[in-house]
């Protein structure tokens, strides 16, 4: 077991300084529960590694997406820390390979199932939260987060929104997205373009940047972020 919590540390790039902290955020409840002497378990870790990892997501993805809308990430955020998501992570870890486990679910196979492995994971951030402290967790998290919020960013808009309202609008509706120029402000050094992006005389979004090009991507960010694509919101009038 030693072995494997050192390399454990090892994969996300901490060490603890209370390997207490880490052994309780892999006992499942099942296990302490059979042991004769009191045994602390991780459902007290998970309670807190839930909201450091919300935290810790929302301000990425808030950072490294300034075109997304709120409703945007809001979803990616919650794609990411999903139970499925959590516990994608987790195999990649191997965190089934160190659950401490009672016997009952030791013989259900409990190191693979997805809701102990997910609690586990946040266990783990809870731990290292109370171990290092916020900037520790925020650099594992970083870590080995960044992946998968990047794929669930990219899955949902690419990494070219034009090109993604294009092809959606035109799989769903057979039509073409309508960039207008609506406004030009600032000083000719410093000129703000706003553009609006229509579909069947639809208006679906607005944006505004320092280039025709970057404000149409802005507005197609916000269509794509908003109910569009049913067929009632186009069509019908």
């Amino acid at each position: 077991m030693l072995k494997y919590l050192e390399e454990l540390q090892r994969i996300i790039g901490y060490t603890f300084d209370n390997l207490g902290l880490l052994n309780q955020a892999l006992t499942h409840k099942s296990f302490s529960n059979e042991q004769s002497e009191f045994v602390l378990h991780n459902e007290r870790l998970e309670f807190l590694g839930d909201a450091v990892l919300e935290l810790v997501v929302s301000d990425w993805i808030f950072s490294h997406y300034p075109d997304i809308p709120e409703g945007g990430l809001t979803r990616i955020r919650a794609e990411v820390v999903s139970e499925k998501g959590l516990s994608a992570i987790a195999r990649q870890l191997q965190l089934g390979h160190g659950l401490r486990l009672g016997k009952g679910e030791e013989k259900t196979g409990g190191s693979d199932k997805s809701s102990l492995l997910a609690d586990a994971l946040e266990a783990l951030l809870g731990a290292i939260y109370c171990d290092g402290g916020f900037v520790a967790a925020n650099k594992v998290i970083s870590g080995i987060f960044s992946d998968a919020i990047e794929k669930s960013a990219l899955l949902r808009y690419g990494s070219d929104y034009k090109t993604c309202l294009q092809e959606r609008l035109q799989a769903q509706f057979g039509h073409l997205p309508e960039y207008t120029l609506v406004k030009v402000s600032g000083p000719d050094h410093e000129r703000i373009f706003s553009m609006e992006v229509h579909s069947c005389g639809k208006l679906l979004g607005k944006g505004s940047g320092t280039s025709k090009k970057n404000a149409e991507q802005k507005a197609a960010a916000v269509a794509l972020d908003h109910a569009i694509f049913k067929k009632d919101t186009i069509e019908n009038d």
